[in-house]
């Protein structure tokens, strides 16, 4: 299959035919939004990045096993997030989720159907135009390229149809509706293309492998890229590829503590399942988790094949990769057979793992993150201004870059206070924190300049009421009451807790004629 741009007729907004000139300040106007720290006046070329998306990937009951490659070329080479969660765990919200950045009270895809807004005209509409990849087209001037599954009711007449390419995509190779291996359509940049049941041109992981690296063969090598490949696997109908059909045969789904026991004091739908399953239930869904791991091995030839692809074309130092799924599965649990939905851990966890330039090697993060959390992190690597966007989830990127040692440093957004008072004799810092401790630090930088001891308890008493009555007064100066240090009261007593806002009602003194 040859890789094929939108048509001429077909371009997206904020393609150079659409700008009256090429002149640089029309250039800068258009992606002004996005030059941050990868632009053009850090002088570096723009990261690409690379979204790879599967269809119900558990994390809580091993659904990362059978991905050796994939770990040891993204997990091993960057980070994984072992609390990695999504909002709604169910397909088309959580794919929403993704794009939009945004919780499904605020994008309100509710469900898999048109009803519930799935890929319907008033998510076209309202939604898609302000997805990250339409930010990223529009604002930023990426390539943007789309390969897989896209929203459960992609596709449908009453929305338009194949012929509809969501703004944003500079190259769209969309699934018609939901997941399947064979005997499937695409939409080829708005143009329908049938599918049949032949393994070495139709299986459909390997299908979209094919087609993202004739993207990286044939794209623009004068801008930055954007890949999303959204794979089938491993959702049902689980159809494996011919050669791993006969893989993981002694694997059974996990017997953990919460598998066919009943979901006592839980909702009625999770009641209401029968317990002890039945032996064909556990053999069915035995067969469903062994071939779910078998789907996934494509995958990871598809991973193995993009990262090789990557390195041979010198791309791969200066490319963000993430890997993820659209919600997690149960196999037994709570005697549920197989399905997600719910709210337990191995419906919502999901995998995450990301390599890229900055990012060190064999890190694990425990930091509770989303996948709304994903377009920002994409767009603020972009160098796009977040505050123009309205998600509500936030950029991962100052975590992706921390060192291996990361310590906290922002226990309530900086939330410090200092005043700094300078003679002949002394150079005093004096800080207070706005946190539960309310604490204090003082330092002599006359005798201590790498700030080592904290004199905040051994400093006259009086001296240290008299910076934090100046640390007040400047907290509340504006205009020429800034430009004087305040008086001092010698009946002031000191308390820390009197300079923070939220206790505005009490920091009311009596001023007196003695200057600090």
């Amino acid at each position: 299959m040859r890789l094929l741009p939108l048509a001429p007729g077909r371009l997206r907004r904020g393609s150079p035919r659409h700008l009256p000139s090429c002149s640089p300040a029309l250039l800068l106007l258009v992606l002004g939004g996005c030059l941050g720290v990868f632009g053009v006046a850090a002088g570096t070329r723009r990261p690409n990045v690379v979204l790879l998306l599967t269809d119900d990937q558990d994390e809580v009951l091993g659904g990362m096993t059978p991905l050796k490659k994939t770990k040891a070329l993204i997990g091993e080479m960057g980070m994984t997030f072992s609390s990695a969660y999504v909002p709604s765990a169910l397909c088309c919200p959580s794919r929403a989720s993704i794009l939009t950045g945004k919780y499904p009270h605020n994008h309100h895809v509710v469900n898999n159907t048109l009803e519930g807004n799935c890929s319907s005209k008033s998510w076209q509409k309202i939604q898609e135009p302000n997805t990250f990849p339409a930010i990223l087209r529009s604002m930023c001037g990426y390539q943007t390229f789309f390969a897989g599954k896209y929203l459960n009711e992609y596709g449908a007449p009453d929305a338009g149809g194949l012929e509809h390419v969501p703004l944003g995509w500079s190259y769209w190779y969309a699934l018609e509706k939901n997941s399947k291996y064979y005997n499937y359509t695409l939409s080829i940049n708005g143009k329908a293309r049938k599918h049949g049941e032949n393994y070495s041109v139709d299986y459909l992981t390997d299908v979209l492998a094919n087609v993202s690296l004739d993207f990286l063969d044939y794209k623009s090598n004068f801008e930055p890229f954007f890949m999303m490949i959204a794979t089938p696997a491993p959702h049902s109908p689980w159809t494996a590829a011919p050669q791993y059909q006969k893989a993981f045969q002694n694997v059974f789904a996990p017997r953990n503590k919460n598998f066919n026991i009943h979901g006592t004091n839980k909702h009625w739908l999770i009641r209401q399942a029968k317990t002890p399953m039945t032996n064909s239930s556990i053999q069915f869904l035995d067969n469903a988790f062994r071939k779910r791991w078998q789907t996934l091995l494509s995958v990871d030839d598809l991973v193995e094949k993009l990262v090789k692809r990557l390195e041979f074309t010198g791309e791969l130092n200066n490319t963000y990769i993430f890997y993820t799924s659209d919600n997690g599965y149960h196999t037994g649990q709570f005697s549920l057979p197989i399905d997600k939905r719910q709210l337990y851990e191995f419906d919502i966890k999901v995998p995450l793992l990301v390599r890229g330039p900055g990012i060190k090697p064999n890190q694990t993060s425990k930091m509770l993150v989303a996948n709304i959390d994903l377009g920002p992190t994409i767009l603020d690597i972009a160098g796009y201004d977040l505050n123009k966007t309205q998600m509500d989830g936030m950029s991962l990127l100052p975590i992706l870059q921390c060192f291996p040692d990361c310590v906290c440093e922002d226990a309530y957004n900086n939330t410090y206070a200092c005043v700094r008072t300078m003679s002949a004799l002394w150079n005093l810092q004096y800080c207070e924190f706005d946190d539960q401790e309310v604490f204090v630090e003082v330092y002599n930088l006359t005798a201590d300049p790498d700030q080592i001891t904290n004199i905040a308890k051994t400093i006259d008493p009086e001296l240290l009421g008299k910076m934090n009555y100046r640390l007040m007064m400047l907290q509340s100066c504006s205009g020429p009451t800034c430009r004087t240090p305040g008086v001092f009261d010698p009946g002031y007593r000191f308390d820390p807790r009197l300079m923070f806002s939220n206790r505005g009602s009490v920091r009311t003194r009596r001023f007196s004629k003695h200057l600090l």
